[in-house]
């Protein structure tokens, strides 16, 4: 969803003005749980597996079935097709994950934002390599990318500063879903991290090829 809004600077935030090289290994790696297989996967959890390897957050959280009946369904309404851009949403994520330090998930979604159409310039920006301000032209687009670093690096309250930002460029509904995007990406972050889920080989294989390893 394109939004014309009137034009906004975000205040800087102590993010935002933070770039810093972080060194995404490319190594294997074990994960702090088994990942199950189908054949090991309880009953309740094998419909997730149907089309074949369901990767590394259905494998780990199909220890605890219950569990995952009900995350998959929240993570794929949070994180997937809805009202908002799907490029939207990956600046959310990519962003939230590096100040977060997720490994497996800026990896993952590194390979994402690209497919959404994100350039290697503005996925090093979000990866705090680059001044997210002076690779982003569009004012929505940084609003978004301030309003994450408010959520995902802040304490206590959000600043109105940012909040204010948000709203010159997006009507409330989607304030609410760019936070849950930002919550729910926070969430994954600590899971994968805790429990050092594996990228893939094909998604590292791409971002080496793209320099973005």
């Amino acid at each position: 969803m394109e939004c014309r809004y009137a034009s906004y600077e975000p205040v800087t935030s102590s993010a935002a003005s933070l770039t810093v090289e972080i060194a995404w290994p490319n190594v294997s790696r074990m994960s702090a749980v088994r990942l199950l297989a189908a054949g090991e996967a309880p009953l309740l959890a094998r419909p997730y597996y149907g089309d074949g390897d369901p990767g590394p957050i259905v494998a780990a959280l199909a220890h605890v079935p219950e569990l995952l009946e009900v995350a998959l369904p929240f993570i794929g309404a949070a994180l997937g097709p809805s009202a908002l851009s799907w490029r939207t949403k990956e600046l959310v994520i990519v962003r939230v994950s590096a100040l977060a330090g997720c490994r497996y998930c800026v990896q993952t979604h590194t390979a994402v934002a690209l497919d959404a159409g994100l350039s290697r310039e503005e996925i090093l920006a979000l990866r705090l390599s680059l001044d997210y301000r002076e690779v982003f032209a569009g004012a929505a687009e940084r609003a978004v990318i301030a309003w994450s670093d408010a959520v995902a690096a802040g304490h206590g309250p959000v600043s109105g500063q940012a909040r204010d930002g948000l709203r010159a460029h997006f009507a409330e509904h989607e304030t609410v879903e760019l936070t849950v995007t930002a919550g729910a990406t926070l969430m994954l972050n600590r899971l994968a991290t805790a429990l050092e889920l594996p990228t893939s080989p094909g998604t590292l294989s791409r971002l080496t090829s793209e320099g973005l390893l």
